[in-house]
């Protein structure tokens, strides 16, 4: 899978692109009950919000089939090495979950920022891509993304411990609201199967779900294979060490396990 060069030229100026269903229905369908039955279990990889609730589930592709092919497939990642130029290697993997009525608050912040403090990641050549297991829409907590703000380079951030069960390194109001005078604020929204990649400095952050309707994304962080990280701090089920290059698999990999795990439970 190739981006344009109208695509590109989009990610460079933007710091983002979305591709809608870019995976069919049955393929996201899959992914999406296989992440509900991992929500469902006591693993350390499992993480809660203060209710109880999912908050994001780390490195699903280490023991889950569904991820692992996910985790390999050629429609997120040789996007990923075009715009790179380079091999890329899984940094992350994480099923990040907006749950009905209990989805929390992601504060505003760039992703880079704690890979490079937490992980010892040395240039922002690491990209979120994430895929949509659930329609997001406006109201349901989609992802506000801050157009062209990762030309702002890596911002000053302070360790938010406190907010939500999931620390993170957060941006000042003052930072934001400048940033968004200057870009605005977009949130994509779609159905399942989506996929939006985003520059690693790029601000973003969502806001809680209060509605009936969950937001389950799939997002895997692929980096650089020269850009590897150097200080890790982090679990490694949460900052990998397997610097490996991701050797994609057949892009019908992914359709054809969800055909051989239907026909199986029939």
């Amino acid at each position: 899978m190739k981006l344009t060069p109208e695509q590109i030229a989009f990610f460079d100026r933007e710091g983002w692109l979305f591709l809608p269903e870019l995976f069919s229905p049955e393929e996201t369908a899959f992914l999406a009950r296989e992440a509900e039955a991992i929500y469902g279990t006591s693993r350390p990889e499992v993480w809660r919000e203060k209710s109880g609730a999912p908050r994001t589930a780390f490195a699903a592709h280490l023991y889950n089939d569904a991820f692992r092919v996910l985790a390999a497939h050629p429609r997120m990642i040789e996007p990923i090495e075009q715009v790179f130029g380079e091999k890329v290697y899984m940094h992350q993997f994480k099923i990040n979950a907006k749950s009905a009525f209990t989805g929390d608050v992601w504060q505003w912040h760039q992703d880079y920022g704690t890979w490079k403090r937490d992980d010892g990641m040395p240039e922002p050549r690491a990209m979120n891509v994430a895929i949509f297991l659930d329609e997001v829409m406006p109201i349901n907590g989609p992802l506000m993304l801050v157009p062209r703000s990762q030309h702002a380079g890596d911002l000053e951030a302070s360790h938010d411990l406190q907010t939500t069960s999931y620390p993170l390194w957060t941006l000042d109001e003052t930072t934001v609201t400048r940033l968004v005078g200057e870009g605005g604020i977009v949130a994509p929204t779609g159905k399942p199967g989506g996929m939006l990649m985003f520059h690693g400095n790029l601000v973003h952050g969502s806001a809680g779900n209060i509605t009936p309707y969950p937001r389950k994304i799939v997002y895997l962080t692929l980096n650089a294979v020269s850009n590897h990280i150097r200080t890790p701090t982090r679990p490694d089920y949460i900052a990998h060490r397997d610097f490996a290059p991701i050797a994609t698999l057949d892009d019908d990999a992914l359709l054809q396990l969800a055909r051989a795990h239907r026909e199986a439970a029939e």
